[in-house]
């Protein structure tokens, strides 16, 4: 069976003022048909230049993307219908109800009796009671759940989630996620990016990190987390850190963080900051998760680039 989305060797230059720019630099991989897959990067690495290229808005300077074999290329239409893809900005209608949005949006794809998915979709994603509303009305979190809905309309077989989640509010997240995970069971593929890092440990089985346009890592969560199997001394404090230990830690506010890998370095660490006159509060060691691992290895390739 073909993979359910494929990039071979997939490269996108743009002409800028200042020269070329390298969004993406041969990017391969597969993702399988069933599979839960994380596209992870920082801000600029090539997430959005990809996943524009799979949905056909942009065309690879070299390469092919390929949906179940179909090239997005050499056939639009049939890879579209097997696309199911929500974007990272808010696009909508002003003057349609969510439900006219919604069967507007069937018929793109040639669906003219489709109001009974289409209900199971507002039950889904918690818009039946805004069905009728126009779609001007809505929060930001609910016109969200509408441009999910109208990826979803056709039934594709693959759904592409570019930071769906991205500024909405917790609800949102857990009910997105309830009825993807439903829809992923069934068998449909999902592609994700996402910056919570905590929603991709818990629900991608297998990860591809970008930096700079490029693949860095490509394996699964499990191996990924594996690898870097450390330990996290994690404290609070309001007074600055020692130089020794301000270095290689991860600071947010009160929050320090300080990768340990036994039980030596984490008295070092604690002695390190008694001698400092550091005084600390609510100590903990925890397994690494992704946010370190990720952290790491875009850690490792800003040396190597500066090497």
């Amino acid at each position: 069976m073909s993979a359910a989305v494929s990039f071979d060797q997939v490269s996108k230059r743009y002409a800028t003022p200042r020269g070329v720019l390298q969004a993406l630099d041969r990017v391969t991989f597969d993702v399988e048909p069933g599979e839960f897959f994380g596209l992870l990067g920082p801000n600029g690495a090539g997430k959005t230049t990809l996943i524009s290229i799979l949905a056909g808005l942009a065309r690879p300077t070299e390469g092919r993307a390929r949906v179940f074999g179909v090239d997005v290329q050499a056939d639009p239409l049939q890879a579209r219908r097997l696309l199911g893809i929500v974007p990272q900005e808010l696009v909508f209608d002003p003057f349609f109800t969510v439900r006219e949005a919604l069967r507007f949006q069937s018929g793109y794809f040639g669906l003219a009796r489709n109001d009974a998915w289409i209900d199971e979709l507002l039950e889904g994603l918690g818009l039946a009671d805004k069905a009728g509303a126009n779609m001007r009305q809505l929060s930001g979190g609910m016109k969200r759940r509408v441009m999910v809905a109208q990826a979803l309309v056709h039934r594709p077989r693959v759904i592409v989630l570019d930071e769906p989640t991205a500024g909405v509010d917790v609800e949102l997240r857990q009910t997105l996620w309830a009825f993807v995970a439903r829809l992923n069971r069934e068998g449909c593929t999902v592609l994700l990016t996402t910056h919570y890092l905590e929603e991709a440990e818990a629900l991608c089985g297998r990860i591809a990190m970008l930096r700079g346009g490029r693949v860095v890592a490509l394996e699964r969560t499990a191996a990924l987390l594996q690898r870097f199997s450390a330990h996290v001394l994690r404290f609070k404090t309001d007074q600055a850190l020692p130089p020794a230990l301000a270095a290689q830690a991860r600071e947010t506010g009160r929050i320090k963080q300080v990768k340990v890998h036994d039980a030596l370095e984490v008295e070092r660490a604690l002695a390190t900051l008694r001698e400092a006159g550091v005084a600390v509060e609510d100590v903990e060691v925890h397994k690494a998760d992704l946010e370190d691992v990720f952290l790491e290895l875009m850690a490792q390739q800003r040396a190597e680039a500066a090497a």
